[in-house]
């Protein structure tokens, strides 16, 4: 058997960070096994979903690699099919039509409400006469639930898990308008698609016990279930915009790196011994679903980024460079020029050794492509005594007779200090500030290699002119 799994969101709002570990779980199981991953949009909410939520769909899995193994499927396309699958269900007996009106449904539901019970459909028109049918009433078709005995699930997280088959009425198949509802036409799409399982959250355990009832009503094999708990926020409650980034693509925005954020939610709900870093190479080889916990988890922010600082260490500096030359310039708001472009090229391997997202690389490079005067933070601004513009001056004149390489430029700064009788520090801490106008940066020889001799030189001027 060849695995097949599939993610379908529906673009009916932002793609949540849940969906995406449930779209990295599914990819993942596929290509441990060697099976496949679709992509289904499920867009028959009509009114809800928008082009735009379904590109954001498409971004996020190409943003973070996780590209389906064939065109996707739109789930508005296939009514035909679902309204098809509803009439053989009444013609086999196992599905019929039921011309209850809006003031009788009203009726049943306010009775439940006296009584402090859950609606649930009294089966009225189950094995009624369709030729009692009352005139200007479009029926809708529902399954003919089994009303005894219970409907057990095998599910490859939760275990066994059953429910009475009373506790379930006769749920609708098909809309009076011919629309078909969502569990039925996920149903029928599980099935045309050959899904072999079905890898998704644990809120839908209770739709998988009405799904299983149309897949035993129409002789068809289910497939394999698999409920992932629940991400909830540090403080054990609902995830929500209170906790921070929930919209998938606002990770992205916030710069994070799309292997660190499927690297975080791998661990998050998954584990492997005590393994952390992983590669999707490595991810691959160790993941499936005996290693997902049954317990929901908890969304740590901290724990991401420190996640994030990590990889970021380890990537390539040119894509580095790549992601961050646009941050820059947003912050700037104004183009790089080439020799801008270069230096940040030029410093990133120090640059990334500090920064835990793209947003603080692009934060932390800034001095790099500004020009006199730089803003000075205030600490930096206190280090900027008389007697440190005094060593700036001298400094000048040392570095001037070096190659202005970062070795030869640290000799000058040592023997300076060993001349002047003092620690490295009061040196080179001052000169940091001048140069960047911050009291944090890179190794100061390796930046001032960076800036080059005319550019040193003209922020230390800045400074001395004061």
């Amino acid at each position: 058997m060849t695995i097949r799994v599939r993610f379908a969101p529906s673009p009916t709002g932002m793609l949540h960070i849940g969906s995406v570990r449930t779209a990295l779980f599914n990819f993942l199981f596929a290509r441990h096994h060697g099976g496949a991953f679709l992509l289904r949009v499920e867009d028959t909410d009509t009114e809800r979903s928008t082009e735009a939520a379904t590109q954001v769909i498409f971004d996020v899995l190409d943003w973070l690699d996780l590209k389906p193994d064939e065109p996707p499927v739109f789930q508005s396309t296939r009514y035909a099919r679902h309204r098809e699958v509803a009439e053989a269900m009444v013609q086999a007996g196992t599905a019929y039509r039921c011309y209850c009106s809006r003031e009788e449904l009203a009726e049943m539901r306010a009775q439940a409400d006296a009584a402090k019970k859950p609606f649930r459909y009294d089966g009225r028109w189950r094995d009624r006469d369709p030729s009692e049918a009352p005139a200007g009433v479009d029926p809708v078709i529902r399954l003919k639930a089994p009303r005894s005995g219970e409907t057990i699930v095998h599910d490859r997280v939760k275990g066994e898990v059953r429910v009475q088959n009373a506790e379930l009425d006769d749920m609708i198949l098909l809309r009076s308008n011919g629309v078909p509802t969502y569990l039925h036409a996920v149903v029928v799409d599980d099935h045309d698609m050959d899904i072999t399982h079905v890898i998704r959250g644990d809120d839908h355990l209770t739709n998988t016990f009405r799904q299983a009832q149309i897949y035993d009503a129409m002789g068809w094999s289910r497939p394999e279930f698999a409920h992932l708990p629940l991400i909830h926020g540090p403080d054990g409650g609902k995830l929500s915009k209170r906790h921070g980034a929930v919209s998938s693509l606002q990770f992205r925005d916030e710069g994070y790196l799309p292997e660190a954020l499927c690297n975080y939610l791998l661990r998050l709900g998954w584990g492997h011994g005590d393994a952390e870093i992983l590669s999707r190479d490595d991810q691959i080889k160790l993941f499936d679903l005996d290693g997902v916990g049954r317990g929901a988890a908890k969304m740590d922010y901290k724990k991401l980024i420190q996640v994030n600082a990590v990889w970021l260490r380890a990537a390539d500096p040119d894509r580095l460079t790549a992601l961050t030359l646009p941050r820059i310039e947003a912050l700037l708001d104004a183009t790089l020029t080439p020799i801008a472009a270069e230096r940040v090229q030029k410093l990133m391997p120090r640059l990334q050794e500090r920064a835990r997202t793209l947003a603080e690389l692009a934060e932390s490079a800034l001095f790099l492509v500004r020009d006199t005067p730089l803003p000075f933070t205030p600490k930096a601004l206190a280090l900027l005594t008389e007697e440190a513009r005094d060593d700036l001056s001298a400094l000048l004149l040392a570095f001037a007779q070096t190659d202005y390489t970062a070795p030869s430029l640290y000799q000058a700064m040592v023997a300076h200090a060993e001349a002047v009788g003092k620690k490295l520090g009061l040196v080179a801490e001052p000169l940091r500030a001048a140069l960047t106008g911050s009291t944090t940066s890179p190794p100061i020889d390796a930046v001032m290699e960076t800036l080059g001799q005319h550019d040193v030189e003209r922020r230390v001027f800045a400074i001395l002119a004061e």
